[in-house]
Protein backbone atom coordinates (compact mmCIF):
# COMPACT_ATOMS: atom_id res chain seq x y z
CA UNK A 1 0.00 0.00 0.00
CA UNK A 2 2.91 2.32 1.33
CA UNK A 3 4.66 2.45 -2.19
CA UNK A 4 1.33 2.35 -4.81
CA UNK A 5 -0.42 5.09 -2.44
CA UNK A 6 2.39 6.66 -0.31
CA UNK A 7 0.02 5.95 2.60
CA UNK A 8 0.57 3.13 5.36
CA UNK A 9 -2.48 0.93 5.69
CA UNK A 10 -2.04 0.97 9.86
CA UNK A 11 -4.23 3.68 11.22
CA UNK A 12 -2.39 4.47 14.43
CA UNK A 13 -0.36 7.34 15.83
CA UNK A 14 2.16 7.30 13.16
CA UNK A 15 -0.31 8.83 10.47
CA UNK A 16 -1.23 11.51 13.29
CA UNK A 17 1.67 12.06 15.14
CA UNK A 18 5.36 10.37 14.05
CA UNK A 19 5.14 11.48 10.87
CA UNK A 20 4.16 15.64 11.15
CA UNK A 21 6.62 15.51 13.53
CA UNK A 22 9.05 13.98 11.30
CA UNK A 23 8.10 16.58 8.53
CA UNK A 24 8.67 19.36 11.08
CA UNK A 25 11.83 18.53 12.25
CA UNK A 26 14.94 20.34 11.38
CA UNK A 27 17.00 17.99 13.18
CA UNK A 28 16.30 14.53 14.07
CA UNK A 29 18.33 12.67 16.79
CA UNK A 30 18.09 8.46 16.91
CA UNK A 31 19.30 7.59 20.55
CA UNK A 32 19.83 4.10 21.30
CA UNK A 33 21.72 1.89 23.50
CA UNK A 34 23.05 -1.48 21.50
CA UNK A 35 21.01 -4.52 21.31
CA UNK A 36 22.51 -7.06 19.36
CA UNK A 37 24.53 -4.69 17.10
CA UNK A 38 21.71 -2.48 16.14
CA UNK A 39 19.02 -0.50 17.67
CA UNK A 40 15.95 -1.17 20.32
CA UNK A 41 13.12 -3.29 19.17
CA UNK A 42 11.13 -0.14 19.57
CA UNK A 43 13.45 2.06 17.39
CA UNK A 44 13.58 -0.16 14.94
CA UNK A 45 9.40 -0.55 14.46
CA UNK A 46 9.50 3.26 14.18
CA UNK A 47 12.29 3.12 11.53
CA UNK A 48 10.42 0.36 9.61
CA UNK A 49 7.38 2.53 9.18
CA UNK A 50 9.07 5.49 7.66
CA UNK A 51 8.78 3.02 4.43
CA UNK A 52 6.13 5.15 3.44
CA UNK A 53 8.22 8.30 3.71
CA UNK A 54 11.16 6.30 1.31
CA UNK A 55 7.89 5.77 -0.67
CA UNK A 56 6.49 8.78 -1.34
CA UNK A 57 9.90 10.16 -2.55
CA UNK A 58 11.56 7.02 -4.70
CA UNK A 59 8.13 5.41 -5.97
CA UNK A 60 5.45 8.63 -6.21
CA UNK A 61 9.04 11.05 -6.73
CA UNK A 62 7.43 13.78 -4.35
CA UNK A 63 10.09 15.91 -2.43
CA UNK A 64 9.78 17.12 0.92
CA UNK A 65 10.02 20.80 1.05
CA UNK A 66 12.49 20.31 3.83
CA UNK A 67 14.84 17.73 2.19
CA UNK A 68 17.73 19.41 1.37
CA UNK A 69 18.31 21.23 5.15
CA UNK A 70 17.35 18.62 7.33
CA UNK A 71 20.11 16.91 9.71
CA UNK A 72 20.30 13.28 11.61
CA UNK A 73 22.31 12.43 14.18
CA UNK A 74 22.74 9.52 16.49
CA UNK A 75 23.71 9.15 19.78
CA UNK A 76 24.45 5.37 21.22
CA UNK A 77 26.32 3.26 23.61
CA UNK A 78 26.96 -0.32 23.59
CA UNK A 79 28.09 -2.65 26.43
CA UNK A 80 31.27 -4.07 24.53
CA UNK A 81 34.19 -3.28 23.18
CA UNK A 82 34.22 -4.90 19.85
CA UNK A 83 35.37 -2.74 16.72
CA UNK A 84 32.30 -3.23 14.69
CA UNK A 85 29.94 -2.24 18.07
CA UNK A 86 28.04 0.20 15.92
CA UNK A 87 28.00 -0.93 12.30
CA UNK A 88 24.90 -2.34 11.87
CA UNK A 89 23.26 0.79 13.43
CA UNK A 90 25.37 3.71 11.13
CA UNK A 91 23.76 1.28 8.10
CA UNK A 92 20.48 1.35 9.73
CA UNK A 93 20.71 5.41 10.51
CA UNK A 94 22.13 5.80 7.46
CA UNK A 95 18.79 4.33 5.17
CA UNK A 96 16.49 5.75 7.81
CA UNK A 97 17.43 9.23 7.56
CA UNK A 98 17.38 8.84 3.87
CA UNK A 99 13.71 7.93 4.47
CA UNK A 100 12.87 10.89 6.49
CA UNK A 101 14.77 12.97 4.16
CA UNK A 102 17.43 13.79 6.52
CA UNK A 103 21.33 14.03 5.91
CA UNK A 104 23.00 11.78 8.20
CA UNK A 105 25.50 14.57 9.87
CA UNK A 106 27.42 12.10 12.71
CA UNK A 107 26.91 10.21 15.59
CA UNK A 108 28.35 9.82 19.57
CA UNK A 109 29.14 6.45 20.10
CA UNK A 110 30.56 5.03 23.73
CA UNK A 111 31.86 1.37 24.53
CA UNK A 112 31.57 -0.73 27.07
CA UNK A 113 28.50 1.16 29.21
CA UNK A 114 26.32 -1.02 30.86
CA UNK A 115 26.05 -0.05 34.50
CA UNK A 116 25.19 3.78 36.25
CA UNK A 117 29.00 5.53 36.57
CA UNK A 118 30.18 4.02 32.76
CA UNK A 119 30.07 7.47 31.69
CA UNK A 120 32.59 8.45 33.50
CA UNK A 121 35.24 6.77 31.70
CA UNK A 122 34.60 9.07 28.78
CA UNK A 123 35.11 11.92 30.48
CA UNK A 124 34.85 14.38 27.25
CA UNK A 125 31.24 13.06 26.78
CA UNK A 126 29.80 16.47 27.65
CA UNK A 127 31.93 18.96 25.12
CA UNK A 128 31.41 16.25 22.53
CA UNK A 129 28.19 16.66 22.71
CA UNK A 130 27.85 20.77 22.98
CA UNK A 131 30.40 20.16 19.51
CA UNK A 132 27.89 18.18 17.85
CA UNK A 133 25.01 20.48 19.28
CA UNK A 134 26.44 23.76 17.85
CA UNK A 135 27.46 22.16 14.54
CA UNK A 136 24.18 20.92 14.19
CA UNK A 137 22.20 24.01 15.14
CA UNK A 138 24.43 27.20 14.32
CA UNK A 139 23.23 27.23 10.31
CA UNK A 140 19.73 26.70 11.29
CA UNK A 141 19.95 29.78 13.73
CA UNK A 142 21.80 32.12 11.13
CA UNK A 143 18.29 31.58 9.19
CA UNK A 144 16.45 34.59 8.39
CA UNK A 145 12.85 33.62 9.51
CA UNK A 146 9.87 34.59 7.30
CA UNK A 147 6.14 33.76 7.96
CA UNK A 148 3.62 33.53 5.42
CA UNK A 149 0.14 35.11 6.71
CA UNK A 150 -3.08 33.85 5.11
CA UNK A 151 -6.93 33.85 6.38
CA UNK A 152 -7.65 29.92 6.65
CA UNK A 153 -4.39 28.21 5.80
CA UNK A 154 -5.15 25.76 3.49
CA UNK A 155 -3.91 26.79 0.17
CA UNK A 156 -1.87 30.33 -0.51
CA UNK A 157 0.20 30.20 2.92
CA UNK A 158 1.13 26.28 2.45
CA UNK A 159 2.15 27.08 -0.86
CA UNK A 160 4.72 30.38 -0.30
CA UNK A 161 5.97 28.20 2.68
CA UNK A 162 6.77 25.43 0.57
CA UNK A 163 8.26 26.40 -2.39
CA UNK A 164 10.59 28.86 -0.28
CA UNK A 165 11.70 26.00 1.80
CA UNK A 166 12.44 24.39 -1.35
CA UNK A 167 14.31 26.85 -3.05
CA UNK A 168 15.87 28.47 -0.49
CA UNK A 169 15.76 26.83 3.00
CA UNK A 170 20.01 26.90 3.48
CA UNK A 171 18.94 30.70 4.13
CA UNK A 172 15.07 31.29 5.19
CA UNK A 173 13.57 29.53 7.70
CA UNK A 174 9.87 29.37 6.23
CA UNK A 175 6.62 29.29 8.38
CA UNK A 176 3.19 29.60 7.62
CA UNK A 177 0.18 30.80 9.86
CA UNK A 178 -3.45 31.34 9.30
CA UNK A 179 -5.24 33.68 11.15
CA UNK A 180 -8.61 31.45 11.30
CA UNK A 181 -7.13 28.05 10.32
CA UNK A 182 -9.34 25.54 9.26
CA UNK A 183 -9.08 21.65 9.87
CA UNK A 184 -6.99 20.53 6.91
CA UNK A 185 -5.23 21.89 3.22
CA UNK A 186 -7.62 22.46 0.20
CA UNK A 187 -7.03 18.48 -1.85
CA UNK A 188 -6.53 20.72 -4.99
CA UNK A 189 -3.72 23.07 -3.63
CA UNK A 190 -1.91 19.70 -2.34
CA UNK A 191 -2.44 18.11 -5.86
CA UNK A 192 -1.32 21.14 -7.76
CA UNK A 193 1.64 21.43 -5.51
CA UNK A 194 2.46 17.43 -6.19
CA UNK A 195 2.20 17.77 -9.88
CA UNK A 196 5.34 19.95 -9.01
CA UNK A 197 6.90 17.16 -7.24
CA UNK A 198 6.77 18.83 -3.85
CA UNK A 199 5.42 16.93 -1.05
CA UNK A 200 2.57 18.49 1.54
CA UNK A 201 1.28 15.44 3.11
CA UNK A 202 1.37 15.12 6.62
CA UNK A 203 1.07 18.64 7.45
CA UNK A 204 -1.98 20.85 8.19
CA UNK A 205 -2.88 24.41 8.78
CA UNK A 206 -1.44 26.59 11.88
CA UNK A 207 -2.79 29.00 13.98
CA UNK A 208 -1.17 32.42 14.25
CA UNK A 209 0.10 32.78 17.49
CA UNK A 210 3.03 35.30 17.87
CA UNK A 211 3.96 33.49 21.20
CA UNK A 212 4.69 30.42 19.89
CA UNK A 213 6.95 32.09 17.49
CA UNK A 214 10.45 31.59 19.80
CA UNK A 215 12.36 33.96 17.31
CA UNK A 216 11.45 36.90 15.60
CA UNK A 217 10.26 36.83 11.98
CA UNK A 218 12.67 39.20 9.93
CA UNK A 219 9.46 39.73 7.54
CA UNK A 220 5.53 38.59 8.21
CA UNK A 221 4.21 38.86 4.33
CA UNK A 222 0.34 38.46 4.09
CA UNK A 223 -1.15 37.08 1.27
CA UNK A 224 -4.14 38.96 0.08
CA UNK A 225 -5.19 42.51 0.61
CA UNK A 226 -8.58 41.31 2.66
CA UNK A 227 -6.63 39.15 5.06
CA UNK A 228 -7.33 40.57 8.75
CA UNK A 229 -6.11 39.88 11.93
CA UNK A 230 -1.96 39.73 11.82
CA UNK A 231 -1.18 40.90 15.47
CA UNK A 232 -0.35 44.77 15.52
CA UNK A 233 3.67 43.73 16.97
CA UNK A 234 4.01 42.28 13.80
CA UNK A 235 2.65 45.64 12.11
CA UNK A 236 6.53 47.30 11.26
CA UNK A 237 7.27 43.62 9.71
CA UNK A 238 4.15 43.16 7.40
CA UNK A 239 4.85 43.04 3.15
CA UNK A 240 1.54 42.47 1.36
CA UNK A 241 1.37 40.55 -1.66
CA UNK A 242 -1.73 40.97 -4.26
CA UNK A 243 -3.57 37.90 -5.12
CA UNK A 244 -6.11 37.01 -7.12
CA UNK A 245 -9.65 36.01 -5.42
CA UNK A 246 -9.21 31.73 -6.18
CA UNK A 247 -11.75 29.33 -6.10
CA UNK A 248 -9.67 26.96 -3.43
CA UNK A 249 -11.29 24.06 -4.60
CA UNK A 250 -11.09 24.42 -8.54
CA UNK A 251 -7.88 23.21 -9.41
CA UNK A 252 -7.11 25.13 -13.04
CA UNK A 253 -7.38 28.21 -10.49
CA UNK A 254 -4.86 27.18 -8.10
CA UNK A 255 -2.63 25.75 -10.40
CA UNK A 256 -2.46 29.29 -11.74
CA UNK A 257 -2.03 30.65 -7.85
CA UNK A 258 0.99 28.01 -7.48
CA UNK A 259 2.36 29.46 -10.22
CA UNK A 260 1.77 33.19 -9.08
CA UNK A 261 3.07 32.27 -5.96
CA UNK A 262 6.47 30.53 -7.43
CA UNK A 263 7.25 33.94 -9.57
CA UNK A 264 6.36 35.93 -6.43
CA UNK A 265 9.24 33.20 -4.14
CA UNK A 266 11.85 34.02 -6.59
CA UNK A 267 11.12 37.21 -6.88
CA UNK A 268 11.65 37.59 -3.00
CA UNK A 269 14.40 35.23 -2.70
CA UNK A 270 16.61 37.59 -5.13
CA UNK A 271 15.52 40.40 -2.28
CA UNK A 272 16.80 38.65 0.36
Amino acid sequence: MCEKKGFCPIDDDMKTEIYPLLRQADVVVAATPIFFYNTTAQLKALIDRTQTLWARKYRLNLTDPNRKWRKGFVLAVGATRGKNLFEGLHLTAKYFFDAVGASYDGSLTYWQIEKPGDMAAHPGVEQDIQTAVTNLISPLLSRKIIIFVDQTGSCAAPMAWAWTQFLAGDRVEAQYAAVQPVDQFEPAMMTAMHEKGIDMEFRSPVGLKVSEFIRQPERVIVLGETVSGVPSEWNSLVETWNMPQVDETDPRQVELLRDDIEEKVNDLIQRL
